[in-house]
């Protein structure tokens, strides 16, 4: 496994990497992938990234290249990529999910045709398929409204998969795939089937990875390379066995109210077809039920809506999952790569 070739194709052509790392960038992002592309030959054996903040306070942590190495030649045989085949960089090299594109570029020696983060598509390569690409939600729906798909493997992360977009992607030839992943992880860790004969609602892990669950019922990351060969998290899981797992919600999320567990992310999952505005679960504290679960609506304050509303809750959930309120909010909390920041939520309670 060659970590530092002294090139890198880039759509179609070889471009010396000592000389790219001479040029002046064209706007942010490019400038945000040339910095990596620096970082990743620098004389350090390792790199530094920045967790999304989606369980905490954003934090730096080192990653050592050869396990990122690993975490790229991971995907790289799932997909069976081979030399010469085209990938889509389409994503921002700040985070993770966009490092480890450039680095199974460059160990698979594939050609990558990097894309403004904030591109359309409308100018999408279309002479030759792409092989692989990585996107987040917001970039899938634009990549659906195109004409024409012409990627054949595409990854899905940053966020859940919501049910309506799950249910486009059942009419494309795209192969499609959800990824459990986490920066501390070098990116995913398994992939979930979305679409086609053989999709799936477990998650599989790639080689040489393994899954387990706490005395909490959460699941715990074996892997080589990491740090007592486990990393613990806080996602609620249910196994099939170590190398299939589902994933429930965060312990951390967890509303008891009544002396029932509630997890906000399934009942949020129960409203996702119905719901006109984007929406979260939250919670309050309540004197007779400890927490009293609320639903938090993005937008103006509409009386309308409110019924609306309040009639999918009854029709889709049960008697207890019911929120006994029904808030308006400006902005719903996000992180950076859009998901709910539930850590803010609560302040907005």
């Amino acid at each position: 496994m060659e970590l530092f070739p002294a090139h890198i194709t880039i759509k179609g052509q070889s471009e010396n990497i000592k000389e790219l790392l001479q040029q002046k960038p064209n706007s942010e992002w490019e400038q945000s992938w040339l910095e990596f592309l620096e970082e990743w030959y620098n004389t350090n054996d390792y790199i530094e990234v920045q967790t999304s903040g989606s369980t905490g306070t954003p934090k730096t942590i080192t990653l050592k290249k050869d396990f990122v190495a690993a975490s790229a030649l991971r995907t790289i045989n799932f997909f069976d990529l081979q030399k010469g085949d085209r990938v889509l960089h389409c994503l921002h090299s700040r985070y993770i999910a966009g490092k480890l594109m450039t680095v199974r570029a460059l160990i698979g020696k594939l050609d990558l045709q990097l894309v403004d983060p904030a591109s359309d598509f409308t100018n999408f390569p279309d002479d030759k398929p792409i092989r692989f690409a990585a996107m987040v939600i917001n970039q899938v729906t634009k990549y659906l409204a195109l004409p024409q798909q012409n990627i054949k493997n595409l990854l899905i992360g940053g966020s859940a998969i919501p049910k309506p977009l799950e249910e486009q992607l059942q009419q494309i030839s795209t192969l499609c795939y959800s990824s459990y992943a986490m920066t501390e992880t070098a990116t995913h860790i398994a992939l979930r089937k979305l679409n086609g004969y053989d999709k799936t609602g477990s998650y599989q892990c790639l080689d040489d990875i393994s899954v387990e669950l706490d005395e909490r019922d959460c699941i715990r990351i074996l892997m080589p390379g990491l740090e007592n060969g486990a990393i613990q998290t806080n996602d609620l899981g249910e196994i099939k066995d170590r190398n299939q797992f589902e994933v429930l919600g965060r312990i951390d999320n967890v509303i008891i109210s009544g002396g029932i567990k509630f997890l906000p992310e399934q009942i949020e999952e129960k409203l996702v077809k119905e719901m006109p505005l984007p929406y979260a679960i939250g919670s309050v504290p309540d004197e007779h039920l400890g927490e009293k679960i609320i639903l938090l609506i993005e937008g103006k304050a509409d009386d309308e809506v409110k019924t609306t509303i309040a009639t999918h809750c009854t029709k889709l959930l049960s008697k207890y999952e019911r929120p006994k309120e029904i808030r308006f909010i400006e902005k719903l909390p996000r992180t950076a790569n859009g998901k709910i920041d539930r850590k803010r939520l609560k302040s907005t309670e």
